[in-house]
């Protein structure tokens, strides 16, 4: 299924940055003196990290790809005040480790949450951005939901029953759930195998706090700030190239991912057949070469 699931470019640089409400982590992949326009890497979660994103830097052979892990996650400061829960204060996020690194024309990718974030971001239209990749994006919050079951649906019956009693008893936090649960994940988070260490990394440093918060207390219930989320109308805004990401097997399906991405101008939509949530793994190379060739487009 691709590259060696393991085999990583190194980061060429690391830091902190001052954002509103704390300061957060960065790490740069090749340098900023490249020529190619810089790329901007948004994690999901929310409260996740940056480490599962990795296989990315492959793209810094021509491009700096620079990943930071957002306020209340990974190695940035996790005040885990509700205040800074909100998406505008982590678009402000953004803007701020853009000014930090001088990121006056930049292209931006995020994945799940992120994607919400890269969404609203170009919705936004901020000066220099020169292209979006929306990979897996969680854009309405109800059709998330609704995708989910269906796969939940789908699960064998025992499996089916034993997330449902947990969730009902309020008992998600047990090894019967996180048993069941892991075949959800294996069917459609990641279906590499095995899961490479950073992808496990990353999953095991999830601030609970933030996540239970923002989402819930597990993936198929939202009682959170993203609850009634809806960022399907704002997509119309979108005035760059755009590129949606999915995988065959997805939690954000090929059906949801491709509906939205008729609703940006122009925006292309690419199938990644053998994956689920996370393409740029199960399906590295051909993931990796299908990102550069449509930034090499934007470029000009």
């Amino acid at each position: 299924m691709g590259t060696s699931a393991d085999t990583l470019r190194p980061l060429s640089k690391e830091g902190r940055i001052a954002v509103p409400g704390g300061d957060v982590w960065f790490g740069i992949a090749g340098d900023l003196g490249q020529v190619r326009t810089p790329l901007l890497v948004l994690h999901g979660g929310p409260g996740m990290n940056h480490q599962y994103l990795l296989p990315l830097a492959d793209l810094s052979d021509e491009r700096p790809v620079i990943f930071y892990d957002q306020l209340d996650a990974g190695a940035s400061d996790r005040p885990n005040v509700p205040e800074n829960w909100t998406i505008p204060r982590f678009l402000k996020e953004i803007d701020a480790v853009r000014d930090a690194l001088s990121l006056d024309r930049v292209a931006v990718f995020g994945n799940s949450w992120g994607g919400t974030l890269a969404a609203a971001y170009g919705a936004s239209r901020p000066a220099g951005l020169t292209a979006l990749v929306l990979s897996s994006p969680l854009i309405v919050t109800e059709t998330w939901i609704a995708d989910n079951a269906a796969h939940k649906r789908a699960l064998p019956s025992d499996v089916r029953a034993t997330m449902d009693r947990c969730e009902a008893d309020g008992r998600t936090d047990t090894p019967e759930y996180a048993a069941a649960v892991d075949l959800f994940y294996r069917r459609h988070l990641c279906r590499a195998e095995p899961w490479p260490d950073y992808l496990s990394a990353s999953l095991a440093d999830i601030n609970v706090t933030c996540y239970e918060a923002m989402w819930g207390p597990n993936e198929f219930t939202c009682t959170g700030v993203l609850a009634g989320y809806d960022g399907a109308d704002a997509l119309a805004n979108i005035a760059v190239p755009t590129l949606f990401t999915c995988g065959a097997h997805d939690e954000a399906t090929p059906d949801s991912t491709r509906a939205f991405s008729q609703r940006v101008k122009g925006a292309e939509f690419r199938l990644f057949q053998a994956s689920s949530h996370m393409a740029f793994i199960e399906e590295r190379d051909v993931y990796i070469a299908s990102v550069r060739a449509f930034l090499r487009s934007a470029d000009g």
